[in-house]
């Protein structure tokens, strides 16, 4: 610490009372008030100081891990030398074979990238979507049959009630179960296996029964009338139906007839530049069956394929709302001789046999043509569609499996039934 004692300590302080002095002025210039200048003088001399001192240390910090360094890069640079110098030429000569051998090794384990995991295939995205109704429906059917022996009576009418539940309703459940009494009377029923497959051929006949297939090339434009009640999806049905027919090559227009719910026209419009087709619309409150109107004048002026007319979701117990679709539908066979060559109603698959409640008073209102299932991935309730086909006997067109833009499916009868009955 004699170096402590050695500083001229009355030199400092005069060049500090020096320094000071000339802050003092400057600090004056920039507003800093007289009683606090002082104060401000010492602060910024702190901070220099502090500055002054960090930077020092971080100046000795980078020294000393340079020197820490060095010792260690030397000694590499002299093992790589020894290394070079004491190699023979003759194993310089086998590395370089080796490494040539190994390198398709090294290819290809880079060509070998993982392959993506293939998409369902349509069997399998209906078996997915149907699992709860396969569960409801046919899991308990075959927990019924599983470890029985004999085919009696009781085991008849335990699997009448199970049919009943799944939605089936009771005109098909009691046309299934004549069926199944009828074969045990002749004899044919000796094991559970011949019981599934009658309940499977039963099922695939009631909803295979001959109706007019939906053929939008048999009028230019073909005109689908969409109907249905508040929350079933018709609105997202029409966009997915427009997705699907502009991917099949149509030229497709929207008619946003659903003039009473708020935002619907908006909603439709938002699928029609997702499908990128025209939208015909107009101001909320708007009479129906003008938009029909224009709609049906576009598509004939556009030579669109495909009209697709939204209308309002409306209670199917609303005789006025009813006779409003009647006077839609005169308005459209005004316009386009036909016209609509296709009613569709849509049904929420999760309400059950209200929606075979709704298909009834449709087609006594309007003559449904056929029939758009939703949300039949999200309910156990999918025996409604053979309850549909057997008591109304109009077809069931679409079936929604799920969220996406194709996910609303063709109706299959065959499939539905292997779907469902698919171990």
């Amino acid at each position: 610490m004699e170096w402590f004692n050695l500083l001229n300590w009355d030199n400092a302080m005069q060049w500090l009372n020096t320094f000071i002095a000339g802050l003092l002025p400057l600090l004056e210039s920039a507003g800093v008030p007289e009683e606090y200048r002082s104060l401000a003088a010492f602060g910024i001399i702190y901070l220099g100081v502090t500055a002054v001192v960090l930077l020092f240390v971080l100046v000795l910090l980078k020294i000393f891990r340079r020197r820490s360094k060095s010792p260690r890069e030397d000694a590499t640079v002299e093992e790589d030398s020894s290394a070079v110098v004491e190699t023979p030429v003759d194993i310089v000569e086998s590395e370089d074979v080796t490494e040539a051998e190994s390198q398709p090794e090294v290819e290809r384990e880079r060509v070998a990238e993982p392959v993506p995991e293939p998409t369902l295939g349509i069997f399998e995205r209906f078996k997915a979507g149907l699992s709860k109704t396969q569960s409801s429906l046919v899991g308990r059917v075959d927990s019924l049959l599983r470890g029985r022996t004999a085919i009696d009576a009781d085991l008849i009418e335990e699997l009448e009630e199970i049919l009943i539940t799944a939605d089936l309703g009771m005109q098909t459940t009691q046309q299934l179960i004549e069926s199944l009494e009828s074969s045990r009377t002749k004899g044919e029923l000796a094991s559970p296996d011949q019981v599934r497959q009658l309940l499977m051929d039963e099922l695939a006949k009631i909803l295979s029964f001959d109706s007019k297939p939906l053929d939008v090339s048999s009028a230019s434009p073909f005109v689908i009338m969409v109907v249905g009640v508040n929350g079933v999806g018709k609105t997202t049905t029409i966009g997915k139906l427009a997705h699907q027919f502009v991917q099949e090559g149509k030229k497709v227009v929207l008619g946003a007839g659903d003039t009473f719910r708020a935002a619907a026209a908006e909603q439709l419009q938002i699928w029609g530049e997702r499908a990128d087709v025209e939208v015909v619309s107009h101001a909320e409150g708007a009479d129906p069956s003008a938009v029909a109107f224009d709609a049906a004048k576009a598509a004939v002026a556009r030579k669109a394929d495909i009209l697709l007319l939204d209308t309002a979701g409306r209670l199917h117990t609303k005789v006025n709302l009813m006779e409003e679709l009647k006077k839609i539908r005169r308005v459209l066979d005004r316009e386009i001789p036909g016209a609509p060559h296709e009613v569709l109603l849509v049904l929420d698959a999760t309400t059950g046999q209200n929606a075979l409640t709704q298909a009834k008073l449709f087609n006594e209102a309007v003559d449904l043509d056929g029939i758009a299932l939703t949300k039949l991935d999200g309910t156990a309730k999918g025996g409604i569609v053979v309850a549909i086909a057997a008591e109304l006997q109009v077809p069931v067109r679409f079936v929604g499996i799920g969220e996406q833009l194709d996910d609303l499916r063709p109706f299959d009868a065959e499939m539905f039934v292997s779907v469902l009955f698919d171990r």
